[in-house]
């Protein structure tokens, strides 16, 4: 068992709190038993290693620790001390794991071909990002878009807030913005900003063809640029008091509409 909070393996795992860490190494921590779990599950081959307490080991053996070993993973158990001195969080859970950053690309993406995308643009806010990520993954989305000057996707407040859907579906990050505007056109998705000052109600907007959202920064929205490059600007109808919703709970009604519509019957692109 690893004890010293200060051993060099304890903090080579805390400094990829860090993001120029996270770059440098290629590598991020996921921590909490469901974030874990569905690495193990959806990505082992980037797994590179699991930490877990005494407690811990005995509550996810069968669903996380077993399926790791059979896995060839490596398993570390460590003292409670050891991991928070890892975790980012708090209250930390019991597991922690290290893995390596997958980098999908647009084109790649794009190749598929995709009925449902969202792009996030210079989204700052972890919780915001990391909700949308989630909410795209459930909503059945192909991939998650994310411009430079984002959040960082593995930065551990993102991750935690994606509960494991980091590991569900494509995220690409890094892009910018007008060049894959322009990409989605040429392969032939339609941009629907999503804007509360759109003109076209979310209820009468075309979802039945391949489509991306595009979201803009918590606290100024979208610039008019943007607006402008897109195919038609959406805004979701407010029928009580509340001025406006914020960005996470925004996307995912609009995801959610569009798969509606997606899985509702057959159409076309």
């Amino acid at each position: 068992m690893l004890t010293n909070p200060r051993a060099d393996r304890v903090r080579a795992v805390s400094a990829l709190r860090k993001r120029s860490v996270r770059q440098r190494t290629g590598r991020f921590g996921v921590e909490g038993p469901q974030g874990v779990r569905e690495a193990v599950r959806y990505a082992a081959e980037r797994v590179r290693d699991v930490y877990v307490t005494p407690e811990a080991a005995v509550r996810y053996d069968a669903d996380i620790l077993a399926p790791a070993r059979a896995a060839g993973l490596w398993v570390h158990e460590v003292s409670p001390e050891v991991l928070a001195a890892m975790a980012d969080a708090e209250a930390p859970q019991g597991v922690l794991a290290v893995v390596d950053v997958a980098e999908p690309t647009l084109d790649e993406v794009l190749a598929a071909p995709p009925r449902l995308l969202v792009l996030l643009t210079h989204v700052r806010d972890p919780g915001n990002a990391g909700t949308v990520i989630r909410g795209a993954d459930a909503a059945g989305a192909d991939a998650v878009l994310v411009s430079e000057s984002s959040v960082d996707v593995r930065s551990p407040k993102v991750v935690r807030s994606t509960a494991g859907s980091l590991f569900h579906l494509p995220v690409v990050t890094g892009l910018d913005t007008d060049a894959t505007l322009a990409a989605l056109a040429a392969a032939g998705v339609r941009s629907y900003a999503a804007d509360g000052a759109g003109g076209t109600l979310l209820p009468a907007a075309d979802l039945g063809v391949a489509h991306c959202w595009v979201m803009g920064n918590e606290a100024w929205g979208l610039s008019d640029e943007t607006r402008a490059r897109c195919d038609d600007v959406v805004r979701v109808p407010i029928h009580g008091r509340a001025e406006s919703l914020n960005l996470a709970m925004a996307a995912t009604i609009c995801l959610y509409a569009s798969a509606g519509v997606q899985r509702s019957g057959p159409t076309a692109r």
